[in-house]
């Protein structure tokens, strides 16, 4: 069986990594198939098994229209080269190739957040999601809600469309005391922080998230630290402006482009992880923070609440005041940290135990693909 999967390095989406990550593991699991990677970047670390043939493409993702071409004129010669059985992409299909599809994560937010969308690109998405969910085999969703609002918005019928929270990741472990202190030394002045990791830009409701600590700051008068990790995304220099505007913006830190391990390294000393975004299509860094036994605090009118529920402190993401209180309670409340960290193991398992990113491939139907592509315990 041959496998393809996409990954572009210019790709501004979280998921891409999480999806990354664990092709990297399920191709080391069954080396009896073949992974097709297709990319941007030649890079040594697409070669981490024997049965991966990485495909390298000079091309650059800096629009969406690019992204079309790209899925419609270069990779279809490239699955019809290594006769590949399967193709997973995210976000975009290809609407010429024959081979079967797996749409992983669609993109929703021009009609969750519209106006962080220019007109042109609202009328692109309008005419092409459709598409892309109608050529799909299968669509994979990290929520509930992201499947409700495909079957609402496009009519797509229920069984297509598999939701996972597939989230874990392997070796991906809390640190000792000493580690910490010498993380917390190397990003943040040896001072505690709260930290925002995933896409850095007004979309995700950042600005309330400065607003907020600007008010934890008034209040506690501590040395805690701010610090957003990731990678630029829509109106990331508005949103730069904005911080530079703020009265503690001293100790406020903006980090981008972290490789996985460092993004890891960071996240594993974090006093604990805030994400206060509404609209939000995956819940992989908050899940890897409670892997790495960090409390997390998420607003209440997301898709978080519905992956983490009680291994959460719920916030008014809308709402300045209210973040910061929730950042003074987890701040003043030793007891709570333990208690949510405890917690968060127990979702951690629920998460283990549910269907893994690559079951879903079953139900496509290709050859003699079913039951290969089963989580490797």
């Amino acid at each position: 069986m041959r496998v393809a999967f996409s990954f572009f390095n210019d790709v501004e989406d979280e998921g891409t990594d999480f999806i990354f990550e664990n092709f990297c593991e399920i191709s080391k699991a069954h080396l009896e198939h073949t992974f097709i990677f297709i990319t941007n970047k030649n890079s040594s670390k697409f070669i981490f098994s024997e049965n991966v043939i990485p495909v390298v493409i000079d091309f650059k993702l800096n629009g969406f229209i690019r992204r079309l071409i790209l899925m419609n004129l270069k990779i279809p010669p490239i699955l019809k080269k290594y006769k590949a059985d399967i193709f997973v992409a995210e976000k975009f299909c290809s609407l010429v190739t024959k081979v079967p599809q797996i749409l992983v994560n669609p993109d929703l937010d021009f009609i969750q957040q519209p106006s962080f969308f220019n007109k042109n690109q609202k009328v692109f998405y309008k005419i092409f999601t459709p598409k892309f969910i109608n050529k799909a085999a299968s669509i994979i969703v990290f929520s509930k809600f992201a499947k409700t609002e495909i079957i609402h918005q496009y009519q797509t019928e229920a069984k297509k469309i598999e939701v996972i929270y597939d989230a874990i990741i392997k070796n991906h472990e809390p640190v000792n005391w000493e580690r910490r202190e010498a993380i917390k030394e190397k990003y943040a002045d040896g001072n505690e922080y709260f930290l925002y990791a995933g896409i850095i830009g007004e979309e995700n409701n950042l600005i309330d998230l400065l607003k907020a600590f600007s008010l934890f700051k008034k209040r506690q008068r501590s040395s805690m630290q701010l610090i957003f990790a990731g990678k630029a995304g829509k109106n990331y220099e508005k949103f730069i402006k904005s911080l530079n505007l703020f009265k503690f913006k001293k100790e406020i830190k903006v980090i981008e482009n972290l490789s996985s391990e460092k993004k890891a390294e960071i996240s594993s000393a974090a006093y604990a992880m805030i994400n206060p975004s509404i609209f939000e299509s995956n819940a992989n860094a908050v899940v890897n923070s409670i892997q790495l036994d960090v409390p997390v605090l998420i607003s209440s009118k997301g898709v978080l609440q519905e992956i983490c529920g009680e291994a959460s402190i719920n916030f008014d993401g809308t709402n300045p005041a209210d973040i910061a209180e929730k950042m003074m309670l987890i701040f003043k409340d030793e007891q709570l940290r333990k208690q949510l960290i405890e917690k968060g193991n127990g979702l951690l398992k629920k998460i283990n135990a549910e269907k893994s990113l690559f079951a879903v491939i079953e139900n496509i139907g290709v050859g003699n693909i079913n039951g290969i592509f089963s989580k490797p315990q």
